[in-house]
């Protein structure tokens, strides 16, 4: 009858439930005698007092009773579930079950990594029933102010205001984890700013005041400068400088202000000043000219008088941030002072000016206007996209059906997107597979543009873009070896699909762009001038043995001119490019060495693929994307628009790796791995896979195109720093005490590692 009455609760049971239903006469028995794991009688026991920091590895044990009270032995198939959530997200845990003393038969102890601040809602369950107490509520606060993370929220790199009025600089403060951190001023750590005039070390106190905001954690300071001119200000925490604490600060009369507002906000294109021209083309000017600048809210123009009639245009500066302004002292010789602007596409001027400080506030404040207000890159990120949904408002946005041929994805989607005109480029794509059923509901068009970036960008399908180096992470660069059946006519095609992917993002649809590009190659695309210095990025080996060679080393006996050999596959001398007019005659000296290396530069990354770029630009700036929003960002951050920081899966990493020399205690370390990486942000994810592979950005297939795939070894140290051999893309971890130091260790590692420390 006891069995009988028991029977319909017990059958309620789900299966995971320690052994639950009684169908032997043993597990019968053991039930009737309470040897069974029992809820109400579990204790857990937290290895931290609070309030705790994030940042730690955070462990705690779990003892199981039976319903008799005696301990019950735990295993791993015992029905005990333990689920870690924060904001709503699972966070990765480690379980140990049973420890090696004989009096630990009865313990689950669970470690879990801490990066994010806030509540976590922890539960404890065994066969589906929650133990005594559970969920349990951890809170962990933000770590402390961090000023490599901490910085202004609307950056500009020129601060307008005028003298005597108060200026608000808002900072976010944030932790190491990127947590909001709260601000506590006292002796040891505090805000501080450190201005001087510019072109001199002249020192000058401003008026400060701090407001700190407890609830959105954000502080206002305060700035007011009596005195009207050009200073340099440096904002700190502590001792070290905030991520984007260094700016300069034009302070104008107020009715020079005003003036420079009101011509800003009618956009007049007339503003103009008189200035003397120093330099002109990166060479000092024997007899400075007597010139004037014109300002509008797309460039900056200086001309001269020709027989004081007509006005000779000698050189332009579009109004966009990667055009600089560098302020300099006062010229004796005009008692005006002086700076110099620069753009990165063409040579430096100098000008000695009276109303220097207007001419620069007036280019700030049209550069502002043009870019929404902020130099971040989120913030331009934003306006951009704003802008481009502003753009294509008044175009058609149904559907468009596209049939493509799966078996020749790239022609096939070329031609029938040639006819499109610039309106049907703007509707939104519905992909069909020829001979496949399935209705495009989003992801068939993703399949589409993630198949057809492949198709365009990887060396190693049409052979459009290639690379300088045999690296499989290489960056890709436009092709001008391709073969003959690619014309030119598909790079402008790319561009369009670049645009597109570009409108997508701006609808909140995001679909980014699944290419590595070169550096030089962005540059060209927003107009930047291409420097030496490109080759880092782009073709390291040629870099290391020859550019820098050349840079730090004495070239008066190497015997170069400002040519450039040319050799057949057999080693044979086909040609020799002079680089600059009659070039081979030339000889290269430590004077003009950086000369020869930027037009080295120009002859193997810019010459070659001019018609390229001609032609991707064709396809992306002229029909889809406006010019001018493009140039708003410089090349690492066009990248970042395009393709995005790039995501990093733990599930794909744990498919696609290999582990080399697995014992019993390197498999717990293994365990703890894919628990710390799983709560690692982007940056440290990032950091994890440079130094691995020296690259921090994945082939367009993620961890499955990693050539070799990721080695885990077993390296015969103890409690001391991963290491990693990069050539192998093979990382070497350690035997750790525990979870905590292995973590501690692996921090140091990735963020000291990139720096040339632990590679080998």
């Amino acid at each position: 009858m006891l069995l009988a009455s028991l029977s319909p609760t017990l059958t309620n049971v789900p299966n995971l439930c320690y052994h639950a239903l009684p169908t032997t006469k043993a597990s019968i028995y053991e039930f009737l005698t309470g040897r069974y794991s029992s809820p109400h009688t579990s204790e857990v026991t937290w290895d931290w007092t609070e309030p705790q920091t994030v940042g730690k590895t955070m462990t705690f044990g779990a003892r199981f009773f039976q319903k008799s009270g005696a301990p019950y032995p735990v295993s791993d198939g015992d029905g005990i579930l333990i689920e870690i959530l924060h904001e709503g997200v699972k966070v990765a845990r480690t379980l140990e079950f049973s420890g090696n003393s004989p009096t630990d038969v009865n313990l689950v102890r669970c470690s879990f990594t801490v990066h994010k601040s806030g509540t976590y809602k922890i539960s404890i369950m065994v066969g589906g029933r929650h133990i005594r107490d559970s969920p349990f509520i951890k809170s962990f606060d933000p770590g402390p102010i961090d000023p490599s993370k901490t910085g202004f929220m609307h950056y500009t790199s020129t601060v307008v205001f005028p003298s005597g009025s108060k200026h608000p600089l808002v900072i976010e403060t944030r932790d190491s984890f990127g947590n909001l951190a709260p601000y506590r001023a006292d002796h040891k750590a505090f805000f501080k700013i450190k201005v001087t005039a510019a072109g001199t070390k002249e020192r000058y106190n401003p008026t400060t005041q701090i407001i700190y905001n407890t609830q959105d954690k954000k502080l206002v300071m305060y700035i007011k400068i009596d005195q009207k001119g050009c200073y340099q200000a440096v904002v700190s925490y502590g001792d070290v400088k905030l991520k984007n604490g260094e700016f300069d600060i034009l302070v104008l009369e107020t009715g020079e202000y005003n003036k420079v507002i009101k011509n800003v906000y009618k956009q007049k294109s007339s503003v103009w000043h008189m200035a003397r021209l120093l330099s002109l083309n990166g060479e000092k000017l024997e007899k400075p000219k007597k010139v004037f600048v014109y300002i509008s809210p797309k460039q900056m123009t200086i001309k001269e008088f020709c027989f004081k009639i007509y006005r000779r245009k000698l050189c332009t500066f579009r109004v966009c941030p990667w055009t600089k302004f560098i302020f300099n002292g006062v010229s004796n010789q005009f008692d005006a002072p002086t700076f110099v602007i620069e753009d990165g596409s063409q040579q430096s001027v100098e000008l000695a000016a009276q109303d220097r400080n207007i001419i620069a506030a007036t280019f700030s404040s049209f550069l502002l206007k043009s870019i929404g207000g902020s130099e971040t890159f989120n913030d331009k990120r934003d306006f951009f996209n704003r802008e481009i949904q502003s753009f294509h408002d008044r175009r058609s946005h149904n559907t468009l059906l596209l049939k493509i041929e799966r078996s020749s994805l790239l022609s096939s989607s070329y031609k029938v997107t040639k006819p499109l005109s610039v309106n049907d480029w703007c509707r939104r794509f519905e992909i069909s597979f020829i001979g496949e059923q399935g209705l495009d509901w989003g992801g068939l068009s993703r399949e589409w543009f993630e198949l057809l970036g492949k198709e365009l960008f990887d060396p190693n399908c049409s052979q459009l873009f290639t690379r300088f180096t045999d690296n499989p992470q290489g960056l890709v660069h436009p092709n001008p070896k391709r073969p003959p059946d690619k014309k030119v006519k598909l790079y402008e095609f790319a561009g369009k699909i670049v645009g597109k992917c570009l409108i997508e993002s701006a609808a909140k649809r995001t679909q980014l762009v699944k290419a590595k590009f070169t550096r030089s190659f962005l540059a060209q695309l927003i107009g930047l001038r291409v420097t030496y210095k490109h080759f880092e990025t782009d073709d390291p080996e040629f870099f290391t043995t020859k550019i820098s060679y050349i840079e730090n080393n004495d070239v008066d006996d190497m015997e170069l001119t400002f040519a450039e050999e040319v050799y057949d596959t057999q080693g044979q001398l086909v040609k020799v490019v002079d680089l600059i007019p009659n070039g081979s005659k030339i000889a290269v000296t430590n004077s003009n060495k950086l000369r020869y290396l930027d037009a080295l530069a120009q002859h193997r990354l810019v010459t070659p693929v001019k018609d390229e770029v001609e032609s991707f630009m064709k396809g992306l700036s002229s029909e889809l994307i406006p010019e001018n929003l493009l140039s708003i960002f410089d090349e690492n951050e066009l990248e970042l628009l395009m393709c995005g920081t790039g995501t990093y899966s733990i599930a794909d990493f744990k498919l696609y790796h290999n582990v080399v020399g697995a014992t019993a205690s390197f498999n717990r370390v293994l365990d703890w791995f894919w628990t710390i990486i799983a709560s690692f942000t982007e940056e440290q994810m990032a950091r994890l896979l440079q130094f691995i592979t020296g690259s921090s950005q994945l082939p367009p297939g993620g961890f499955s195109e990693l050539v070799p795939k990721i080695q885990l070894s077993s390296a015969p140290t103890y409690n001391s720093l991963p290491s990693s051999h990069t050539c192998f893309n093979q990382l070497c971890l350690p035997d750790y005490d525990n979870m905590e130091t292995f973590h501690h260790m692996l921090l140091i590692a990735i963020n000291e590692g990139n720096q040339g420390f632990g590679l080998v």
